[in-house]
This record gives C-alpha cells, sequence and structure tokens, in this order.
C-alpha cells in the first residue's frame, strides 16, 4: 500500500512538471499547487488576489520586522538586498509576476517562440514584452536577470511606460535596465535593480512566466506580496500578509509605546527592552484603550481580535 502512494505522487509530480515544461506560462493549476496555502480569492492565471487595503498597509511595516515574522515561521530566503532604485524615497508594495531569464541558446529560444505562439502572445516583438502583457492593477514585475548588466538591459522607457500603464506599480529586476532618464519620467513607476547600462537586451532569452524564481538570496513564487524600500526587497507568501501585516502593526504600537515611556521616564531602558513586567503589559493595555481610533493602522475589532489569539 505505501509503495502504491509513493508511485502515485510520483506520477502526479511527474504530470505536473511534464505540463510546465511544456509551457511558458504557468498554468493556473500549476500556481494554485503552489499557493496552496492561500484560502482567498484568486486572479484568473491561479494567483493568490491579497487585497489592495493589504498592500495599502504593508507600505508602514519595516522590512526588520517582516524579516523577523518569516523568519520565525521557517522562512529564511525571503530577503534580497543590494540595490539600486529609480525612486529610493518611496515605498512600493505589490502581487508578483514572476519572469525567468537565461542565456540565449538557438534551439530552446526556437522552443519558446513556438511554445508563445501556441499561448497567442505577441511573437512579432521581443518576448521580453510577455510578462508586461499580463499584468493587472497592483502587480509588481520581478524578473530573474542572473545580474547580466550590460546586453541585458530588460526594460527601457517604453516598456516601463507599459509596465506601468498594466500594472500601475513598478519592477523589481535582477539584472540591468536603459534609458534611466526617460524612466525617471514616468510619474508613479519605480524600480529596483542591479545597475543601468546604454545597451539593448541581447543574447538573453525569456524561459518562463510565474514559475518560481530566484532573487539573489531569495526565493519568490508568483502571487507573493513584495515590499520593497530604500532597504531592500522582502517576499511574502500571500497566505502570510494579513498575519504579518497586523503583528507587525502591533509592534510598531508596542515600540510607539516604549519610546513614550522612556521619554517620560517611567520606565527604565533595561525594563522596556527585556520581557514586560505585568506592571508595564497593564499599563500598555490601558494606552492602547485610549488610542485614538482614527490614528490606529488597523480597526480596533481587528486590534482586539489580535490581541485575544496572543492571550491564549
Amino acid at each position: 500500500m505505501y509503495k502504491k502512494v509513493i508511485l502515485m505522487i510520483a506520477v502526479v509530480v511527474l504530470s505536473i512538471q511534464t505540463t510546465q515544461s511544456q509551457e511558458v506560462g504557468s498554468s493556473p493549476e500549476y500556481i494554485k499547487a503552489l499557493t496552496s496555502q492561500w484560502q482567498g480569492e484568486r486572479f484568473d492565471d491561479g494567483r493568490p488576489k491579497v487585497s489592495d487595503a493589504l498592500l495599502k498597509r504593508m507600505k508602514n511595516i519595516q522590512i526588520e520586522e517582516a524579516w523577523g515574522y518569516l523568519r520565525n515561521k521557517g522562512y529564511h530566503g525571503q530577503y534580497e538586498g543590494g540595490w539600486k532604485i529609480i525612486h529610493p524615497e518611496e515605498v512600493m508594495t505589490g502581487r508578483v509576476v514572476t519572469a525567468q531569464y537565461m542565456p540565449l541558446r538557438p534551439d530552446y529560444e526556437q522552443l519558446i517562440k513556438i511554445t508563445g505562439g501556441k499561448e497567442k502572445r505577441d511573437t512579432i516583438g521581443g518576448s521580453n514584452s510577455w510578462p508586461i502583457e499580463i499584468l493587472k492593477p497592483g502587480d509588481v514585475y520581478v524578473a530573474d536577470g542572473y545580474g547580466k548588466i550590460i546586453d541585458g538591459t530588460l526594460i527601457g522607457s517604453n516598456l516601463g511606460n507599459a509596465i506601468y500603464a498594466n500594472s500601475g506599480n513598478g519592477v523589481i529586476f535582477d539584472g540591468g535596465i536603459r534609458d534611466l532618464a526617460g524612466l525617471l519620467d514616468i510619474e508613479g513607476f519605480n524600480g529596483w535593480y542591479r545597475d543601468e547600462d546604454p545597451s539593448y537586451i541581447q543574447n538573453q532569452m525569456l524561459s518562463s512566466i510565474n514559475a518560481p524564481i530566484r532573487i539573489g538570496r531569495a526565493t519568490v513564487l508568483p502571487g507573493d506580496v513584495v515590499l520593497a524600500n530604500r532597504h531592500g526587497t522582502i517576499f511574502v507568501p500571500a497566505h502570510l500578509v494579513a498575519h504579518l501585516v497586523i503583528s507587525s502593526e502591533v509592534v510598531g504600537l508596542r515600540d510607539q509605546f516604549g519610546f513614550q515611556r522612556l521619554r517620560e521616564k517611567k520606565f527604565t531602558p533595561g525594563q522596556i527592552d527585556m520581557r514586560w513586567t505585568k506592571e508595564i503589559k497593564a499599563d500598555f493595555d490601558n494606552w492602547l484603550k485610549n488610542y485614538p481610533d482614527e490614528k490606529l493602522p488597523m480597526t480596533r475589532k481587528e486590534l482586539n481580535d489580535y490581541l485575544k489569539t496572543q492571550k491564549k
């Protein structure tokens, strides 16, 4: 019986891999399998549809808070830093669309073009436009360009405008960009990239869309939510976003309380920095009750419900 179960699992996995190998864009079934822990709404392509409200709240989360939360959940490979940023003063969040690029190999590139044609993709222009064509509002185009900069510039101002027109958002490229001056002129557009170069893309090919990719030391799946700011990028599995956001918001409230009490000299740095005593916890609970509802990052009900789960 045990051997039969193992054989069945192997057949299913092989079937998924075989199906995936025949496509440029991952099937909705494959994306659903990758993100099976997500229980909410999905796009037609199978990606989790994390709400716009959560994306907005995510912008106020510190990278360190998100990193610590994910590490505690066993996700140790979700952060990547060392970026150049088009507008470093801004924060970007969004739902990830992934793309994998590889050094050009003519026989494989021919298969990609044929397969792309069968998938009704535009085969007149370059395949680097294919991920852009499927972007939805709130998406972030995330591409593994394996760090190639010279002749590896994945976008310039033309494709940058197309990306923003479709997504209202930006990009994260482990590779290069060109025409930075033109990209700077696209109001609302932002990008995290390795470097700029005047060369155009050549000897490089797209190999997959919405499959798992590696961005530096991070593993990224389609439908992840990315938080990107001047301190780096972190990719959050969709099923963890809601709890990560509120837990990080509560940490932010705890920090506000602690800083205030330190300025008031009510507690010492040692008391605030270590495990809180019953006295400090009671003071914090009372401080929260008097916190203006309109200034809370979440609703009062969300806060109370979360705090109840922490006391169990």
